[in-house]
């Protein structure tokens, strides 16, 4: 395996190998994309002034990346939306600009389930986002990133930012809106607020409401960060290398890996093994389990930005598609896409009662009121991970 260029989320767990333990160097302040970066396949669209929920941002630009062409009527664009730590590098090699190959290129491209010659693939960066669209980590107008001024956005806030990039791109309905885990909320959030923009919908390892136990595991994350001392209220981005937020960045993805994976993968893959001859038994040693989350927490932290973990695990607080609407029945009932809801059978971040919930209140599913269940042993991550089983769903809904 190529550690540095395969997304850890995109991959089973795997043993780390000794000789790639430390070889990483100091980690940067920040790891979001900034201007003066190589833009890789990124596109950028500016949108002017919004109003979020916590205030005005007097410019936004999205960051974004298609596959495909737009056909004569316009009627074949497909919106995918990405996961938490993911981006709009769906698909396509690792290289300038972009430090990871694509989280889903297996799904994304040529002949793929998302067959790029026939649909129109459109994914962008979320507003909040460290890798080119308007965040924490951008420039504000005075010249200064936004750190802790950037005020507080919604999942709806940023569904917003979405819909008037497909208004830019003069997209007046998507063939199909696609998301997985904080992308399935937007993906939902996108059908319940504009039902006539989507034709189909597929909605993976998501819920229609974030829960308490959800905002918990979220709040861990956030508590882990802010309290690293370097993190300076999100006023870290012009620290030297080494100087950042690292350690509490790399301290909340060690802890989201404990939700996105399972334990039959866990104890599977590492059970009691050590990471070399030294016992973590009193001898300075480690478990190969230690050696893992380290590693990619470390890894992690090259390519986002504290300030921005922060920003996305309150907009993902915030999602309640029923709020002001009657409540969640009731919202979903809005939906008029062709829906796939599907869940992953070993997710403990977002178990399958969730989308068993969506699939019963949206009118017109592939499989009725119950949620299709994908049978893998990788938890939360198994929307990314298992490709042939996740292509095959998503064919039932594009063919």
């Amino acid at each position: 395996m190529d550690w540095q260029t395969i997304p850890e989320d995109s991959v089973p767990s795997t043993l780390v190998p000794g000789s790639e333990l430390g070889t990483l160097g100091k980690p940067p302040a920040t790891g979001a994309w900034r201007p003066g970066d190589h833009p890789g396949s990124r596109r950028f669209a500016s949108l002017g002034e919004q109003w979020v929920r916590g205030g005005r941002i007097p410019s936004v630009r999205v960051a974004y990346e298609t596959w495909g062409e737009l056909n004569a009527a316009r009627d074949n664009a497909v919106l995918v939306l990405h996961a938490m730590t993911g981006d709009s590098h769906v698909a396509g090699p690792p290289g300038p600009g972009h430090r990871t190959a694509g989280w889903w290129g297996d799904v994304v491209g040529p002949g793929r389930a998302i067959d790029t010659d026939r649909w129109f693939v459109v994914a962008p960066n979320v507003l909040g986002g460290c890798q080119g669209t308007t965040g924490p980590s951008s420039v504000a107008p005075d010249g200064l990133e936004w750190g802790s001024r950037f005020p507080f956005v919604t999942v709806r806030d940023q569904v917003d930012v979405q819909a008037q990039l497909a208004d830019l791109l003069d997209i007046d309905v998507f063939a199909a809106v696609v998301g997985g885990s904080m992308g399935g909320m937007h993906a939902l959030e996108f059908a319940v607020t504009h039902p006539s923009r989507v034709e189909r919908l597929a909605v993976l390892a998501t819920t229609a409401q974030t829960t308490a136990d959800q905002i918990a595991a979220n709040s861990l994350q956030r508590a882990a960060i802010q309290t690293d001392p370097a993190y300076n209220g999100g006023d870290h981005h012009e620290a030297d290398a080494g100087e950042g937020p690292h350690r509490g960045l790399s301290l909340a993805r060690r802890m989201a890996l404990m939700t996105y994976r399972a334990p039959d993968e866990l104890n599977g893959r590492f059970a009691r093994s050590w990471q070399s001859d030294v016992s973590p038994l009193g001898d300075d040693g480690r478990f190969s389990v230690e050696s893992y989350l380290d590693f990619h927490g470390n890894r992690f932290t090259r390519r986002f930005d504290a300030a921005s973990y922060v920003a996305l695990t309150h907009a993902m607080d915030s999602h309640d598609v029923g709020a002001g609407r009657g409540g969640v029945a009731a919202a979903l009932g809005r939906v008029t896409a062709r829906t796939l809801v599907l869940g992953v059978s070993s997710d403990r971040l977002f178990p399958l009662e969730d989308q068993h919930r969506i699939a019963a209140g949206v009118p017109d599913t592939l499989d009725g009121d119950r949620a299709a269940v994908l049978e893998s042993e990788f938890g939360h991550d198994g929307f990314l991970i298992e490709h042939e089983a996740v292509g095959a769903h998503l064919r039932r809904l594009l063919d």
